[in-house]
């Protein structure tokens, strides 16, 4: 006997994108920590831990990139760069803690 999936529609693309923005490593991590209060790369670094700081650049470019954090110069001597949770960043805590529910299980 040959089991075979039922025929499904396909995943929508939208859906497609969404999940390419997290499936980054470290990509979940970084979002958790911005829900902590860090805002400046030192402060990601320390919270994320093990990080390469290039794979964090990028990650944190990558989350720019998507409209999840935004990156502000701030205007002091020396200056210095924070990143913010943007209003479509801030929706996706709901998948963060749901995430942390279950990883707790």
């Amino acid at each position: 006997m040959t089991w075979r999936c039922p025929s499904r529609a396909p995943v929508p693309p939208e859906m497609r994108r969404a999940a390419g923005v997290l499936e980054g490593r470290w990509t979940v991590s970084i979002l958790y920590a911005s829900y902590a209060g860090c805002t400046r790369f030192n402060e990601f670094k320390q919270a994320v831990g093990e990080i390469p700081p290039r794979t964090l650049a990028l990650r944190l470019t990558e989350l720019e990139q998507a409209g999840i954090v935004e990156r502000v110069l701030v205007d002091t001597r020396p200056p210095r760069a924070e990143y913010r949770l943007t209003d479509s960043g801030r929706r996706l805590k709901a998948v963060v803690d749901a995430l942390e529910l279950w990883a707790d299980a």
